[in-house]
């Protein structure tokens, strides 16, 4: 009796066990499938605006004599429809202009057919256009998300700013911005080694990770032949977003003229009344301009604000333009390649009016840079020349207070070179 009793409990614990043993292992069946199931769920990527899984995605890059046409043929798109594509998209964007070298996204039926359905072109790493012709042609244009980070940085020259701020892999656009900031109160031909300067500025970013340039210099420091120079952006009328730079006592930067009209070129010849040439017998051929030596194609820029009187081409002037700047001075550009504006434009210093050259009556690649003052053509470098607009004496106080913080935090950028002279002792 006590072995049957024996025999029966061990028989139900062998049951219990293979009861559980089998539950286990379907419930181990069951979260494996679960685990693969989450395994193998597509992660969704978006662009554009689109969802790219529901596409046959194709990414590539413009060559050199494509045209959009060929592209979409390439994408098995008929011509007659890509015609028609063009013709809808014209009063938006006419896609003659696509240019080489520029990236395009093509998103294709994910079918057997792969043909295209949606044209992404892609002029610059924020915008991008999109052609999209699923059903009827539908055109627009669209801005990535751009974070903007503020930054600092400093720097010392020992041979030119350029170079300072490329040594430290900053955007070369900072020593452009730094030029118009200070173009007036630095001469930027005559840098000296030892000469500093301090930045609090924006960079640009698209993902967080993808420069995309130089946003606003919030404020600078730049020390020049031992005399610091402070410089603060600041809004002086918020409807019109109208702002400019000015120093720790609120006074401008800026002067009514550039001292050159090409950034970062160097004078080839001054403005000389006496001037002789070997070309003529060691005579005296008065120069009444200032040259400035540049690559051919270098941007030349009005140094004021003004109405372009003249844009023509003559004689030994080759290609220039004239811009009237008010009843007292007037400026000339003389031998572009190419005039950028016409007769009665007005421009805005700094504005890009024409190319350097070599047409007219030129050795080299320059622009011969002739300034008038009633009518009769000076030196511009020794004109003693107003000031631009200051302050308003009602909004002082609230610059004060707007840059004191920005001051603070300037102050307490590291000093460069002051690294550098720790690290070499």
């Amino acid at each position: 009796m006590l072995e049957n009793n024996s025999n029966v409990r061990k028989n139900i614990v062998l049951v219990l066990g293979l009861i559980l043993f089998y539950s286990c292992q379907k419930e181990t069946k069951e979260l494996s499938e679960i685990d693969s199931v989450e395994e193998s769920k597509p992660v969704i990527i978006e662009e554009f605006g689109y969802i790219l899984n529901n596409y046959k995605v194709t990414k590539d890059t413009i060559r050199s004599g494509e045209s959009f046409g060929e592209i979409l043929d390439r994408h098995h798109v008929e011509y007659p429809e890509i015609y028609k594509i063009a013709a809808s998209a014209r009063d938006t964007f006419d896609i003659r202009k696509l240019r080489a070298g520029k990236p395009y996204t093509i998103l294709a039926k994910n079918d057997s057919t792969e043909r295209a359905q949606v044209f992404i072109y892609q002029p610059n790493k924020v915008e991008y256009l999109i052609v999209d012709f699923r059903d009827s042609v539908q055109t627009k244009f669209g801005r990535k998300e751009v974070k903007i980070v503020e930054k600092s940085a400093s720097g010392i020259i020992q041979s030119s700013l350029s170079e300072a701020i490329e040594s430290q892999n900053l955007n070369y656009i900072l020593a452009h911005e730094m030029s118009d900031i200070y173009a007036w109160t630095i001469d930027f031909f005559h840098l000296q080694k030892g000469d500093r300067f301090k930045l609090i500025y924006e960079e640009k970013y698209i993902n967080d990770t993808i420069p995309v340039g130089i946003g606003n210099i919030k404020a600078a420091y730049f020390v020049h032949k031992d005399n610091p120079i402070y410089a603060f952006n600041f809004i002086t009328d918020s409807t019109k977003n109208i702002n400019d730079y000015y120093d720790d006592k609120a006074k401008t930067l800026r002067r009514q003229f550039l001292k050159s009209p090409i950034k970062f070129s160097r004078i080839s010849s001054r403005y000389n009344l006496k001037r002789r040439i070997k070309l003529y017998g060691n005579r005296i051929r008065a120069h009444k301009g200032t040259d400035f030596a540049a690559n051919v194609g270098t941007p030349i820029m009005s140094t004021a604000n003004g109405t372009v009187v003249a844009s023509r081409y003559k004689g030994g002037n080759g290609n220039y333009v004239k811009v009237r700047h008010n009843s007292t001075y007037s400026t000339q550009y003389l031998h572009m390649k190419k005039r950028a504006v016409k007769k009665g434009d007005y421009v805005k210093q700094g504005d890009v009016i024409g190319y350097v050259g070599m047409t007219g009556n030129t050795s080299g690649p320059h622009v011969c840079y002739r300034f008038w003052k009633n009518g009769k053509q000076v030196d511009p470098f020794r004109q003693k020349l107003p000031s631009a607009e200051p302050i308003k004496e009602h909004l002082k106080d609230d610059y004060f207070v707007y840059i004191a913080p920005l001051k603070k935090q300037l102050d307490a950028v590291p000093d460069r070179y002051l690294e550098t002279d720790v690290a070499s002792n």
